[in-house]
């Protein structure tokens, strides 16, 4: 990657330490969760902190420190598996969201210590860190409360199980091949579009003020366009047919997914969340 591409994928990766996980793990009702969201700051700073120095042994200590938070965070999904013994939609949904920052704090890691970890050139785990903070973690976690909110509505429950089916073969792709990760990018792309449709048909129209309506309608149509990129870049690179440049997918699909999508969906459930405390 050239420098100015690296530079906006450290913004959204930062942008993911900072504010999209600390967001999305307040609206997940997790006992236990509370003592890492009260320590969480210090390890996004750690996080942060290694992305500013160079890569060797100065950056690998703060990004292991970060990586073993995003662990704990991680520990905690087979810990409500446990608890709740439930495999539904959401819950798949929410323990992928449990599950999935683990994968970008462990390739963190390994990219700031400039290890190959697998086999991978440091750009591309470079490359996984933000996807995993926004398709892992908060496409997931969208997804879960979406079908949670709705869970009469077919297309919520398939959009809770196609979200993380998604996020999982994209992960096989890097292992299997392109074509497993144009398959993974297909299955993830029909499950955001999925949970635009019903935030925007079910959630917008019921939504208790036109701040969170308008939160919503960004969420929700950001990705009709954000995931048509990820489609053409995945099946591109699979064919061996013209497709975009990484720093192009980072400034449109990258930036758009992390703006339009994430925060505004995250903004937008935090501010249901709070209304329905307040009507109890």
């Amino acid at each position: 990657m050239d420098k100015g591409t690296t530079e906006l994928v450290d913004l959204l990766v930062l942008l993911g330490m900072g504010a999209v996980l600390p967001l999305g793990l307040a609206l997940i009702d997790e006992p236990g969760l509370a003592r890492i969201r009260r320590l969480w700051p210090l390890a996004a700073v750690l996080g942060a902190l290694s992305l500013w120095l160079p890569r060797g042994a100065l950056a690998t200590g703060p990004a292991v420190v970060h990586a073993l938070g995003t662990l704990a965070i991680a520990l905690h999904a087979p810990l409500r598996l446990a608890r709740t013994r439930s495999l539904a939609p959401a819950e798949v949904a929410v323990l992928t969201a449990l599950a999935t920052p683990s994968v970008a704090g462990v390739a963190l890691a390994a990219e700031r210590s400039d290890y190959p970890l697998f086999g991978f050139e440091p750009h591309v785990l470079a490359l996984t860190v933000p996807h995993f903070h926004y398709a892992g973690f908060t496409a997931a976690l969208v997804a879960g409360l979406v079908c949670r909110a709705d869970p009469a509505s077919r297309p919520a429950r398939c959009a809770a199980l196609s979200v993380p089916a998604g996020t999982l073969l994209v992960l096989a792709g890097y292992f299997l091949g392109n074509w497993w990760q144009f398959a993974g990018a297909v299955v993830l792309t029909t499950g955001m579009w999925l949970v635009g449709l019903v935030s925007w048909r079910e959630l917008r129209p019921r939504a208790g003020d036109a701040a969170t309506a308008r939160l919503l309608a960004a969420s929700s149509a950001v990705p009709a366009l954000t995931m048509l990129l990820a489609l053409w870049w995945a099946f591109g690179r699979a064919a061996g047919l013209p497709h975009p440049t990484l720093a192009w997918m980072a400034a449109t699909h990258g930036l758009g997914n992390a703006l339009g999508f994430a925060l505004c969906a995250l903004l937008a459930w935090r501010r249901i969340n709070t209304a329905a405390q307040i009507a109890r």
